[in-house]
């Protein structure tokens, strides 16, 4: 069986690091966009990453697709900087050194970047959920409050994705939820 293409979005569904990083900037009363752009370009990323919690156990689920076989995973992620891929890729190097990291810069939409068509995006932001389906892709939200959503098949553990049958066509699979 050939495996499906699954692109993991970082933050916000391996780890928490949105929360993170939120509450910093309003620790430091940060307002601009200027200084939302600075802050996040000069963040110590070493230190979010040791700290901010891993979401809903995606370390073990990520552990379960790969042994799964039905997935040729990786891991698609926003990056403001050098130092925040640099991070990343060590992160994920570290816990699943089979699987490929890939550092999409901010001001790029990740449809855009790889190729969606009949891939699979697991990410916590509908924007980019929306984009990667009206290119062709299969997109699933992930929410770690068990929030669903009308319009894309919701999860809040990846390794729930074992139990959705991806053969079928789209439109069956985004009508069976």
């Amino acid at each position: 069986m050939k495996k499906i293409k699954l692109y993991l979005d970082f933050d916000g569904v391996i780890l928490d690091t949105i929360t993170v990083t939120y509450q910093m900037i309003e620790e430091q009363e940060l307002k601009t966009r200027d200084e939302i752009i600075k802050f996040f370009q000069t963040l110590d990323w070493n230190n979010l990453i040791k700290t901010a919690p891993i979401m809903n156990d995606s370390v073990n689920c990520i552990r379960k697709l790969i042994d799964s076989n039905r997935f040729n995973i990786s891991i698609l992620t926003h990056v403001n900087s050098k130092g925040e891929a640099e991070e990343k890729i060590k992160m994920i190097n570290k816990k699943f050194p089979e699987i490929s990291i890939i550092p999409c810069p901010k001001r790029i939409d990740k449809c855009d970047f790889v190729n969606p068509i009949n891939s699979i995006l697991v990410d916590d932001y509908l924007g980019n959920l929306e984009k990667w389906q009206a290119k062709g892709g299969i997109s699933v939200k992930f929410s770690d409050k068990n929030k669903q959503n009308n319009k894309f098949i919701t999860i809040t553990k990846l390794d729930q994705l074992l139990n959705i049958d991806f053969n079928m066509n789209k439109e069956k699979v985004y009508k069976r939820v």
